[in-house]
């Protein structure tokens, strides 16, 4: 989308072949499709879903109720298989759970009877990975501030501090591509602004590319790259819009930004669901 315009467009359409050729896609949805089938009838989430993320974006995937928004991530995380279409991860297709993605739940999942530092560590313990991974849980833990925590039962952390951990856990396993889903719902209105800012910000740092689920759409104009926009039930791409100009500006101050209103406007337009 142009913001200064208000006009939305599909991004690969301005691009010439020569500057095409040289992005790295990350992720690429093609023509997906999911039926659930029940021993009395079946339902079609989702209808000719395509859309593409490249190398580094922060995306947000928003849409009504129901709309297919968290099937789509259980596709891409390999958990279920699309009726039709494919999902390629770097050129690859995804059939299955793959340890080139990372999850990171509604909930931050943190185990009670085990302290922080086990509770970042568990997947390296599940993988079986070697020291040098454990160098890096040390080395991630100690830059974004919870070296002194690391013997804390999680009890003993704010809300903010646990979804901190839980990010972390995701990233010592280095997977390329994460996958967000609500993991700021549980959270009050200030601390999740605050996390939400703090999550995006390390994602930014380590370079990995991350698809956020979200129904707050204040929440993915402050946070990403580009938001694409499903439609109701069955659910496949109504828009994608380009923040343009407002991915220079830290999260916070594009509230402050016309643009950021108008995008607020018109997406709020867009999911409208009496149309």
């Amino acid at each position: 989308m142009d913001i200064s315009t208000g006009i939305c467009y599909n991004v690969w359409e301005l691009k010439s072949v020569s500057e095409a050729e040289t992005i790295i896609m990350r992720l690429e949805v093609k023509n997906v499709g999911f039926i659930y089938q029940t021993p009395e009838t079946e339902k079609e989430a989702l209808k000719d879903l395509s859309f593409q993320i490249e190398d580094g974006e922060f995306v947000s995937l928003v849409g009504p109720s129901g709309c297919g928004k968290s099937t789509v991530l259980s596709i891409i995380a390999g958990l279920q298989k699309p009726t039709s279409g494919e999902v390629l991860l770097s050129g690859q297709q995804i059939n299955g759970p793959s340890r080139d993605v990372g999850y990171m739940p509604q909930k931050d999942q943190l185990f009670g009877w085990r302290n922080i530092w086990s509770n970042v560590t568990l997947g390296l313990e599940i993988q079986k990975k070697d020291a040098s991974y454990y160098e890096k849980a040390e080395m991630l833990m100690s830059k974004y501030g919870l070296h002194d925590v690391k013997q804390m039962a999680p009890n003993q952390l704010s809300g903010g501090m646990r979804q901190r951990c839980a990010l972390i856990r995701t990233l010592v396993t280095d997977p390329d591509f994460l996958l967000l889903d609500e993991p700021f719902s549980a959270l009050d209105y200030q601390t999740r602004v605050s996390v939400s800012i703090d999550t995006r910000s390390i994602i930014k740092n380590e370079h990995k590319t991350a698809l956020l689920i979200t129904h707050d759409i204040s929440e993915s104009l402050m946070l990403s790259d580009r938001i694409i926009v499903m439609t109701k039930s069955p659910g496949k791409v109504k828009s994608i819009h380009d923040m343009g100009s407002l991915k220079n500006i830290p999260p916070l101050e594009r509230m402050e930004q016309e643009d950021y209103n108008r995008l607020l406007k018109g997406i709020w337009k867009e999911l409208d669901i009496h149309e």
